[in-house]
């Protein structure tokens, strides 16, 4: 016969609670699904306390908790993640040599490379920008790049791309607008970050990481 379940809580970031029921097995499966559905990307772990309360988490908060519900969507982030460190170890040096070479904070180019395409070479855009920069292939023929998937070259026409933005602008803000919105729209909204959701959200994001980079190279005293 199931043990009576007293108290039910699920903890971390799903932050739900939930009134007692006289089944566990009839809560779990419940609870489960309500989960799933909610957060279609969360692994769901299992602990029954000392009191038979059963807790729900989705990620081990302590000893005991046990995973019950594997997320298809778990395995592909570890799996991402894991693609994303090989390819930044692999191609985190070149990254470093271009920018110096171009005369560019290195830290600024990966925040770029981090967001443009996540390290990842082959990555390529619905609008049909390419490779480690997200290179389109107007820009790429301005800065003489004629194999646009060959990542050293890749970060060569990207780097000079951005620093020429730079240099434009005087502003790497709006350098960063640029280079995801073009040229023409920073100038044509008054040398202003364009009002593009994509464009703000971009500017933002690069930024973010370039400080998050920067502050970690102080501190490893790079």
């Amino acid at each position: 016969m199931p043990a009576t379940v007293n108290t039910l809580m699920i903890q971390g970031r799903l932050g739900r609670r939930f009134s007692p029921c006289h089944t566990a097995s009839l809560i779990l499966i419940a609870t489960l699904t309500a989960l799933t559905g909610a957060s279609a990307k969360a692994d769901i772990y299992k602990y029954v306390d000392p009191q038979g309360g059963l807790h729900l988490a989705d990620r081990p908060l302590g000893p005991g908790y046990v995973l019950t519900l594997r997320s298809p969507g778990g395995g592909a982030r570890r799996a991402a993640s894991a693609g994303f460190a090989r390819n930044r170890n692999r191609y985190g040096p070149i990254v470093d040599r271009v920018a110096q070479h171009h005369r560019l904070d290195s830290a600024l180019v990966h925040a770029v490379v981090q967001v443009e395409s996540a390290y990842d070479p082959t990555a390529e855009s619905r609008k049909g920008a390419v490779g480690l920069m997200q290179l389109m292939p107007e820009t790429a023929r301005r800065y003489g790049v004629r194999d646009r998937r060959d990542p050293e070259r890749n970060l060569h026409g990207g780097v000079r791309y951005l620093r020429d933005l730079i240099l434009r602008f005087n502003d790497v803000v709006l350098a960063l607008a640029a280079y995801n919105a073009g040229e023409g729209a920073v100038i044509r909204y008054g040398k202003r970050i364009p009002p593009f959701p994509e464009t703000q959200q971009y500017v933002r994001k690069v930024m973010n990481t370039w400080r998050t980079l920067r502050e970690r190279n102080k501190t490893r005293g790079g």
